[in-house]
């Protein structure tokens, strides 16, 4: 499972060609963001794991996997080196990466077809109903913000963080139903093929991330409009939790 996002653009697309500067503003912002985006991936696949033990898999259960401790899903590599050095690399504007996939064994799940479904859509559930949580709390910050005006730096800090909460599993979520292999997606799309296409379409998945880095990297524009829904949704959220703002959170969305 991967993640992208391109932070300080006033609308999504690719990032611009030159040389950017990374500032102290980027790298403050790139903190803030941070525990949000390691909270999205773990929720992500914690909610996999979940999922497949329900279904009857004990594969993640065995491996210690249904935990929100982000140790047992955070990859030294694809989790912090990488978001940091494709932060750092594109001047603030790119930040790539994502967590340890949960293992699982569809074999053992009660029914295949059902359990297949219901542990890829978990995920990506997950990161939808985390991006209306967040929202909440921005509005619960809000209101006790109200009470304490002399902190009102403190709350401004901790709403931006919400409002990174609310894009980053947005874009997770829209972001894995994209239907190229490994992304949730292509599991959900492998049943809507005919089974002749359906078997092929599976074998793809041996080239594992090389589908997702050639959609990033070479068709950025065709990535930004599959993920459409993601800023409007985001839009429409923030818009509406906008009086509730204490500072300038609500304007350092990404979108």
């Amino acid at each position: 499972m991967q993640f992208l996002l391109e932070p300080g653009h006033a609308r999504p697309g690719p990032p611009p060609s030159g040389t950017t500067t990374l500032d102290a503003s980027s790298i403050a912002t790139f903190v803030i963001a941070f525990p949000a985006l390691i909270f999205s991936l773990v929720a992500h696949e914690y909610a996999h794991a979940v999922a497949a033990y329900r279904q009857g898999d004990d594969t993640a259960y065995m491996l210690g996997r249904i935990t929100l401790n982000p140790l047992p899903h955070i990859d030294p590599i694809m989790s912090i080196a990488f978001p940091a050095i494709t932060f750092l690399l594109s001047g603030g504007r790119m930040v790539f990466g994502g967590a340890k996939p949960v293992p699982v064994n569809p074999r053992k799940y009660r029914s295949y077809k059902r359990g297949d479904i219901i542990v890829s859509a978990a995920g990506v559930t997950t990161n939808f109903v985390l991006s209306f949580v967040f929202a909440v709390l921005f509005v619960v910050i809000g209101l006790i913000a109200r009470t304490a005006p002399d902190m009102v730096s403190v709350f401004d800090a901790a709403q931006l963080m919400m409002v990174w909460g609310i894009w980053l599993n947005l874009l997770l979520c829209f972001f894995n139903l994209i239907p190229v292999p490994p992304l949730d997606g292509s599991h959900l799309f492998y049943y809507l093929l005919p089974p002749a296409w359906g078997a092929k379409y599976r074998e793809a998945q041996r080239f594992g991330f090389i589908f997702v880095l050639v959609l990033v990297y070479f068709f950025s524009p065709v990535l930004w409009w599959l993920l459409t829904p993601a800023v409007w949704i985001s839009r429409v959220i923030v818009h509406t939790i906008a009086p509730f703002s204490v500072g300038d959170a609500i304007r350092m969305l990404p979108i």
